[in-house]
């Protein structure tokens, strides 16, 4: 039951920055797998709008479109086990060349970066220059993905780049240095499951990093285990193993969390009733599971 960064907690973020008075500095402690690249980039600005410094912490996981907030931080605190990871997006997108069937066709995510490896292999590491062949290659690729598909990919290679230029701009001069970190995290980590410890970000990447004493480390740690728990971070989720041996059960889950002291707690929560059908069968009885949702979307706690 994984959630992702989106545009909707942009106004849940505005409710809890208002409630703060001028500030110098802002800390957002993040986690999060990744999301959607144009919501990270607003939520960076956002931010910015109500202070003077911005600064990140991150206890576990800050991935993708998290990584690109933090480009737009003068400061990242990381734990030890914190990990940033590259910002090179995928693109949702069915793998035929039609898209005007009737049918819903299914779709699968397509690294941005594995089409430009593609297209890479041959006229670099293949070194093909024949016009005809070259030809050839992108009409296979146009096959599988829709060429239109293909043109937003290559938008989208070019926006999470131009987007990270913008935020490590806003706190560094060097673009030697700028280039040197988007060229990293955009295609040359390899994988978009490859991670960052603070020690490379800090060391190879000259991000701005800083490492939490003893107190800071024990204190973003607690808080890290309070979400770990409430959210079950560490739970994969199964309505059979969530049910047991039971025949119906309510459930209340906690998918995402927006908080602060001043702002209370924005969570977002999805809430129902687990229950097993029995189908008529001719052999054994078969049971299927019902998902009755009562309530799915954000609730506020004072």
């Amino acid at each position: 039951m994984e959630t992702q960064i989106n545009h909707e907690v942009l106004d849940y973020f505005s409710d809890h920055l208002e409630k703060f008075a001028s500030q110098k500095k802002i800390s957002l402690y993040l986690y999060s797998t990744g999301g959607d690249i144009l919501a990270g980039w607003s939520i960076v600005n956002l931010i910015r709008q109500f202070c003077d410094e911005f600064e990140v912490i991150v206890p576990s996981k800050a991935r993708s479109t998290a990584t690109l907030i933090t480009l737009g931080a003068e400061r990242i605190v990381m734990t030890k086990q914190a990990t940033l990871g590259p910002i090179d997006p995928s693109v949702t997108i069915p793998l035929k060349s039609q898209i005007s069937d009737t049918l819903e066709r299914a779709k699968f995510p397509i690294s941005v970066e594995a089409v430009a490896g593609y297209l890479n292999l041959a006229t670099a590491e293949l070194n093909i220059k024949n016009e005809q062949l070259l030809t050839s290659i992108l009409l296979k690729l146009s096959d599988l993905i829709h060429p239109l598909a293909l043109g937003q990919i290559y938008r989208t290679r070019l926006q999470i780049q131009v987007l990270a230029e913008k935020l490590l701009k806003t706190h560094l001069d060097d673009e030697n240095q700028i280039e040197k970190i988007i060229s990293f995290l955009s295609s040359k980590s390899g994988s978009h499951d490859y991670t960052i410890y603070r020690k490379q970000a800090a060391s190879e990447l000259h991000m701005p990093i800083e490492e939490s004493d003893d107190e800071l480390d024990r204190i973003i740690k607690n808080i890290y285990n309070d979400f770990r728990i409430e959210l079950e971070l560490n739970s994969r989720y199964s309505p059979n193993i969530f049910l047991g041996d039971n025949e119906k059960k309510e459930y209340s889950f906690t998918r995402a969390a927006l908080e602060s002291i001043s702002g209370g707690s924005h969570k977002f929560l999805s809430q129902g009733v687990l229950e097993k059908l029995q189908l008529p069968a001719k052999a054994e009885p078969l049971k299927e599971i019902n998902d009755k949702k009562i309530f799915e979307g954000w609730k506020h706690e004072q």
